[in-house]
């Protein structure tokens, strides 16, 4: 099959990791695959690129909503739908989701997937909640699976009306789970930490989030520094890229934080700086079910997080992390002074992370499970004009 995944933006963050897996996947059972992508692109990935996969930019599709933008995109998107007859296209991301689905209709044996990653209608104004709701319906006549990353995401889509629970299933955002299982302490673990001599190290919270404004790290920085005087012996890493930085670096240096917190860039060794830290903390306020999440707790390390819809799946508050109130970013703070303050319970939290099943999230399950499901509607298909 040749198949086709569209991407808004192909930065270093969780989606695309997953879409990126997804790709490799597909392309060792030998699929003939092809990535597009909107016009924000990380360098990155023209340096590195992933083999077997054709990477194709489309400079036409922006994130930010643009009427006469989208509309050049959907005619791109059509164009290159029509040069490359796919037997399948995958859209991902809100942006792409919507004008990819849209510009199927040129290539009608298609079958079309969407992947929730995130539920764009939650957390919004109501005016933007039923632009998107409205305009997911009118994709989603010319979709034949919706995958949630979690089930909660799937579930927000059939609330919603876009879809019936039949044509909705859940697949884990898979992950390399031994590399996060037996990783090492970074080469480096001295020099983050400020520690000169000796192997006595402080404590150590971790974020590992790409620095954009859902992520809230500048609504936790004013949290964390109320509470910075009964925190002393703690380093705060931001392990991440992304266009927030430098508003994010500039907090840290109004509100006198340069001791305490650590910017770590974008890492290739995520499952190090998970090896280093005491806890992981996650202050967004969409998600799907982020793949950080996972990560964490393969490596051992309790996850702080605010709820929103699926991090239950994963988290159990009080045994492998602890879950404060949705927007509650003083309350993740109160948490990490908690936990902190108690060694026992620190290592009770660790241990449940440890013994966390997260087996469901193997790679190898996200790849089989994602390709089998483009089966299903030419299956029903076929058996419907059979009848």
């Amino acid at each position: 099959m040749h198949i086709i995944h569209l991407v808004t933006r192909l930065l270093r963050a969780g989606s695309e990791e997953n879409t990126i897996e997804t790709c490799k996947w597909q392309v060792k059972a030998g699929h003939k695959v092809t990535l597009i992508h909107g016009r924000d692109a990380d360098p990155w990935w023209q340096d590195n690129p992933v083999a077997g996969v054709d990477l194709l930019g489309l400079p036409q599709m922006v994130h930010p909503l643009d009427p006469l933008a989208d509309m050049r995109a959907l005619r791109a998107l059509r164009t290159a739908y029509r040069r490359l007859q796919p037997d399948v296209i995958h859209t991902h991301q809100s942006k792409a989701g919507i004008l990819g689905r849209l510009a199927a209709t040129v290539v009608p044996d298609a079958v079309v997937a969407h992947t929730i990653h995130i539920v764009p209608f939650e957390g919004v104004s109501r005016a933007k909640q039923a632009f998107y709701i409205g305009a997911e319906k009118l994709a989603a006549r010319r979709t034949d699976v919706f995958i949630g990353v979690s089930e909660a995401v799937g579930h927000a889509y059939v609330t919603a009306g876009i879809t019936r629970r039949g044509r909705v299933h859940c697949v884990r955002s898979g992950i390399d789970l031994a590399r996060f299982r037996n990783a090492a302490l970074p080469d480096d673990w001295r020099a983050l930490l400020g520690v000169k001599h000796g192997n006595a190290r402080p404590r150590v919270a971790l974020m590992l989030a790409a620095f954009e404004p859902r992520k809230r790290h500048v609504e936790f920085l004013q949290a964390f520094a109320r509470a910075a005087g009964t925190l002393p012996d703690l380093k705060l890493l931001l392990a991440g890229a992304g266009p927030e930085e430098a508003r994010v670096r500039a907090e840290v240096q109004r509100l006198g934080l340069q001791d305490a917190v650590v910017f770590c860039g974008h890492r290739a060794d995520p499952e190090a700086l998970l090896a280093l830290a005491d806890v992981s903390l996650l202050t967004s306020e969409r998600e799907g079910l982020p793949r950080v999440v996972v990560q964490s707790i393969a490596a051992g390390c309790p996850v702080l997080v605010n709820d929103m819809p699926g991090i239950g799946e994963v988290i159990r508050d009080g045994t492998n992390g602890h879950i404060a109130p949705r927007g509650s970013l003083d309350g993740i703070v109160a948490q990490l002074r908690s936990v902190l303050a108690n060694d026992v319970g620190l290592k009770r939290l660790s241990t449940g992370a440890l013994a966390t099943d997260v087996d469901p999230w193997s790679l190898t399950s996200m790849g089989a499970r994602t390709t089998t499901l483009y089966g299903l509607p030419a299956q029903a298909q076929s058996a419907m004009r059979a009848a």
